[in-house]
């Protein structure tokens, strides 16, 4: 019986990017992670203190930061992750490279032209929309193929195509302000991309996989995610959508307040009471941010409505950004990535300090907009985010590069 290749970095190879979705494409997202928090890190410093000398984008970057994180740092890893699921979520033949990879090169070279541009030459920016555009297009054609072929019978596919379209909808916002400079356009297609594309994809995923996964470490747990729920979800998070869009910020808790007790009782019904591995443990740690961000959200818009003052800033915003899209993050691809690379179910030490500096980074950065010089404390947050996610991104790179452990193709 052969023995699986050796886990060295004799056996590292960029030719194992290609071998899996999610290889090539939580390779590129591990990157990106990196590369734009230090870029905005590096812009914080300078807006601060300047002491840097760095040059400032034609576009405000802190315009730039969100859509870099919402729509080139996170979309690798949403894709790399559908782009495998779908096929088996709805009984269809796996996708070939010449699928993916395309998408994943569109994707890296959105990214790493935006930032150019954000460093030197203006134009790369408009080259970084379109090779975003192109990739973004490429893969959710594939998906929506996907879809039609299943006959919509698949929700949670669905459910994941129709925000990988909305966020297509905003990406072309994006493009159109590069060419129009109306900073409407700029506003919607960052509230597109929090409120249409990421909340809709995290929740869908979590409704879909948190309890099954429980269910396969709880012995006689019983999974609760009812359709109606996911039903009810997207009406809500619209509706909350559409009221920023037209900054009818007094009127949120209307959405707010319905979101909370869905995305609550989710919580309460799905949490394991038993002991259970880190691993699954961390996935609900890291949901919990959603109704804290939400609360937030209410108490914010509560407030606004009384007496007009915008109290928290964007603290709401950054609960959900770091503590349930950054902390799921963490804990969603490091478990897809040692199940999918032939290594044990374990939540190791590299993850566990990315997961609890994000939580730290988290808090500091909601503190953020209640202290006085609050420019440092972004900074001090940006700079967290980069000691959180440096070893546990070098981790995962390699183990990209690497064959599977157990020996196994993929």
């Amino acid at each position: 019986m052969a023995s699986p290749p050796p886990d060295s970095a004799a056996t590292l190879s960029p030719a194992m990017l290609a071998r899996a979705p999610h290889r090539l494409l939580f390779f590129i997202g591990a990157a990106n992670v990196l590369l734009a928090m230090a870029w905005w890190t590096l812009w914080l410093v300078e807006a601060r203190w300047q002491v840097l000398g760095l040059p400032q984008p034609r576009v405000y970057g802190g315009w730039i930061h969100a859509i870099v994180m919402q729509y080139q740092v996170l979309a690798p890893f949403m894709f790399g992750f559908l782009l495998t699921v779908f096929p088996r979520w709805m009984g269809q033949e796996d996708l070939t490279r010449w699928h993916y990879v395309p998408v994943g090169l569109g994707l890296f070279g959105g990214q790493l032209l935006t930032l150019a541009g954000a460093l030197g030459p203006a134009h790369l920016v408009h080259l970084g929309a379109v090779f975003t555009l192109v990739g973004w297009g490429t893969g959710l054609l594939y998906l929506l193929r996907m879809v039609w072929h299943d006959g919509g019978k698949t929700w949670h596919a669905v459910s994941c195509a129709a925000a990988l379209f909305l966020g297509f909808v905003g990406l072309l916002a994006y493009a159109a302000f590069l060419h129009v400079e109306d900073a409407r356009l700029m506003f919607a297609a960052i509230k597109i991309g929090t409120f249409g594309l990421l909340l809709p994809v995290y929740f869908t995923v979590a409704h879909r996989m948190f309890p099954f996964f429980a269910g396969n470490a709880v012995k006689g747990y019983k999974p609760w995610r009812p359709m109606w729920l996911l039903g009810a979800f997207w009406p809500l998070v619209l509706a909350h959508l559409a009221l920023e869009l037209v900054h009818g910020y007094q009127w949120l808790w209307l959405a707010d307040a319905p979101l909370l007790a869905l995305s609550g009782a989710w919580l309460w019904r799905n949490w394991p009471r038993a002991p259970v591995p880190l691993l699954l443990r961390v996935l609900f740690w890291g949901y919990a941010w959603l109704p804290v961000a939400l609360a937030l959200f209410i108490a914010q818009s509560a407030v606004y409505a009384i007496n007009g003052d915008f109290i928290l800033g964007r603290a709401p915003a950054h609960a959900l950004f770091i503590g349930f899209f950054g902390g799921l993050l963490v804990a969603m691809v490091t478990r897809v990535t040692q199940g999918h690379s032939g290594r044990p179910l374990v939540f190791g030490g590299v993850a566990t300090f990315a997961f609890v500096v994000i939580q730290l980074t988290c808090v500091l950065r909601i503190a953020a907009e209640l202290v006085p010089d609050h420019m440092a404390w972004h900074a001090a947050a940006a700079a967290g985010w980069l000691l959180a996610f440096a070893p546990w991104v070098l981790r995962s790179l390699g183990i990209y590069l690497a064959p599977r452990a157990d020996g196994k193709p993929g």
